[in-house]
């Protein structure tokens, strides 16, 4: 691909133009704001999301968005979920037909409860609906920036488009598989994010590693709960998307969510988190989008519940783990279980 585009200077915005840079020689990274823009052009780092990480000549920064994206083959939306339909929107008059659009949003849209494949198709013409691919997996942006070894997937309905994406972006850094499961990506991606909250929860209450063993696990449980019931292969969540974002993002204080948990422990509130910590955390929103969703489809998402009821309805946190735990007594496999004693 001749030229491409990162649209969102945030952290992950500025990792994987660097990563991009290494393979092609002009990435144009689109801030939102002409200071930042004008500030990465002159001392090469973005000082304010992606500190000590020098940039690339290769990346050139960009404060108009028509410039960003005109001519560009691949363009990768790094935006926050809920500013993507509104960037898309004002991206799409000046798309090329061949464009590949990626997304690397980890959240759904609260109003619409959508994922982020849908609310981009609803912006861009027809044609461009199927070349739209998603980019997830376990991946600080910290450590990408450093060139540490990371791993990740990318899906897209036509295993073509997610090959061309491949190629764009793997290094022998920063390996890359696909998957055509887009539905278990974007879901394994968005849901990772209330677990963490509920990861730096437990932290933060000093439960210890058995607690938080446990949260993951029944937390993925959650995730492919209603991964499964959207139309999400089951096998999704056991890969990269999966409980490799989930481990990750749960487990390290690179994480925001994590560290958006911890706080919250502490007595802060979601406004005053927010505040301090001065970047999005997606798990809070996300957390709002799935309890809906949740209700609506009739999926037990009991983690997230609680996570809800802490975040939106001012429950204690040990209040809601002692509801967590006393809830009914259940098979672990559920389903499966059910099925296997019907058969004993």
């Amino acid at each position: 691909m001749e030229h491409v585009a990162v649209i969102g200077a945030g952290s992950w915005g500025t990792a994987l133009s660097t990563v991009l840079a290494e393979n092609h020689e002009r990435v144009v990274l689109w801030a939102r704001r002409k200071e930042l823009a004008q500030e990465m052009n002159d001392m090469r780092e973005n000082r304010r999301y992606l500190p000590g990480i020098r940039l690339s000549e290769n990346i050139v920064a960009d404060a108009s968005i028509e410039r960003a994206v005109q001519d560009k083959t691949l363009i990768l939306l790094v935006v926050p979920s809920h500013a993507m339909r509104e960037t898309v929107r004002s991206l799409a008059p000046y798309l090329r037909k061949n464009a590949i659009l990626v997304h690397a949003t980890k959240g759904m849209e609260i109003d619409s409860l959508k994922r982020m494949s849908e609310v981009i198709k609803e912006e861009v013409p027809e044609h461009f609906h199927g070349r739209i691919a998603v980019l997830s997996g376990p991946s600080h942006a910290e450590e990408v920036g450093l060139k540490a070894p990371t791993t990740v997937v990318v899906a897209s309905e036509r295993i073509q488009i997610a090959e061309e994406v491949q190629d764009a972006l793997i290094t022998n850094h920063f390996r890359v598989y696909t998957n055509p499961d887009v539905v278990g990506v974007e879901i394994g991606g968005a849901l990772k994010n209330i677990i963490a909250l509920g990861a730096g929860v437990s932290d933060g209450l000093n439960f210890g590693d058995n607690a938080k063993a446990a949260l993951l696990t029944r937390g993925l449980a959650e995730i492919s709960r209603l991964g499964i019931k959207l139309g999400a292969n089951p096998l999704t969540f056991t890969g990269l998307a999966g409980v490799g974002d989930l481990v990750v993002t749960a487990t390290s204080r690179h994480s925001r969510n994590w560290r958006a948990g911890n706080m919250l422990a502490q007595g802060f509130t979601p406004n005053e988190i927010i505040s301090r910590m001065g970047m999005v955390v997606e798990g809070i929103k996300t957390t709002q989008a799935v309890h809906r969703l949740a209700q609506e489809l009739k999926v037990e998402m009991p983690i997230t519940r609680e996570l809800h009821a802490l975040l939106f309805e001012n429950k204690a946190p040990r209040e809601a783990v002692r509801d967590l735990m006393g809830r009914v007594r259940r098979h672990e496999t559920e389903e499966l279980a059910l099925k296997y004693f019907e058969n004993h």
